[in-house]
């Protein structure tokens, strides 16, 4: 199922994406689909907010925290429909601090479990960041031609690491553990670079 993730980080990007996920009758509800009249495409969502009981739509009754790697929370968070009435869950103060809450300590576990960044290649990281985002500012053509160097530099980087790990032996979930993504997009590191 696709889902519309709401939390995203720079260490770890779309494998460990999250969102506030609904339960209806203990269980994640398939998208609501949103009739807007005649043509091929019918809108779709997984947003927590679009479960609110309107125009036949299920009725979130818990939210808890779900990631892309296919973890969810075991803590649920009840939605309290006597405070939000009719109003539509949008438009409700919903409180997400729970389900952001036990995102957090997931990625704290990913992150503890992850091999940790020399520390000055972090601070490195953290300035070229900083300069591009100036430079974007100042001088977008550049910033872009600057990226553009950057990926081409990771790409290499990555096949001729990749490949060294790959002659290693080291197992995929190993390497996805230490990069703190999913085994998926680990296997997918490992034979690009047997490609390359």
């Amino acid at each position: 199922m696709l889902v519309d993730w709401d939390w995203w980080t720079v260490d770890f990007g779309d494998a460990h994406a999250g969102a506030a996920g609904v339960l209806v009758g203990g269980r994640e509800p398939g998208p609501v689909y949103f009739d807007v009249g005649s043509g091929p495409d019918v809108l779709s969502t997984t947003h927590w907010s679009a479960y609110d009981g309107r125009a036949r739509r299920p009725r979130a009754e818990a939210l808890r925290a779900v990631c892309a790697c296919g973890w969810r929370s075991a803590a649920q968070y009840a939605v309290d429909w006597d405070t939000i009435g009719d109003r539509p869950l949008y438009e409700a103060d919903v409180d997400l601090a729970g389900p952001l809450a036990d995102r957090t300590a997931h990625l704290t576990v990913v992150r503890d479990a992850a091999v940790p960044l020399p520390e000055r290649l972090a601070a490195l990281l953290v300035e070229m960041a900083e300069q591009l985002t100036t430079t974007a500012a100042d001088a977008p053509l550049a910033a872009l031609r600057a990226a553009g160097v950057l990926e081409r530099i990771a790409a290499r980087v990555s096949r001729e690491t990749a490949g060294a790990l790959r002659g290693d032996g080291i197992s995929v979930d190993a390497v996805a553990t230490a990069l703190g993504t999913t085994r998926s997009k680990a296997l997918v590191l490992l034979l690009t670079a047997q490609d390359g």
